[in-house]
């Protein structure tokens, strides 16, 4: 498995409430995507970033979807450009949604 960390940095452009609409309207895109375990969204309020986590089921699907022109889009929707790290997912802890 494929882990894939985009991490955006921001400065006094920080805008918590943005990068959570960005999520909200971008999600369904990602859902049932073929090859895509699954993807969060985060923001990090204190350290003024946003790292979406992907885990991709293959490696070349992981390495495909980021090409040159997502990246250009990606940068051009978060209003920065964001760094992409590929990490190999040794284990993985899948445990079910559990209610209260």
């Amino acid at each position: 498995m494929l882990g894939v960390l985009v991490t955006f940095q921001y400065g006094d452009d920080f805008d918590r409430e943005r990068l959570v609409g960005i999520a909200s309207e971008s999600r369904h895109m990602f859902e049932g995507m073929q090859g895509l375990r699954s993807k969060a969204f985060t923001v990090d309020d204190a350290n003024r970033r946003a790292v979406n986590i992907y885990v991709w089921e293959w490696e070349d699907q992981g390495f495909a979807f980021f090409n040159p022109e997502l990246r250009d889009q990606i940068a051009g929707i978060y209003g920065t450009t964001p760094t992409i790290d590929f990490v190999e997912i040794v284990e993985f802890v899948d445990n079910p949604a559990v209610d209260g």
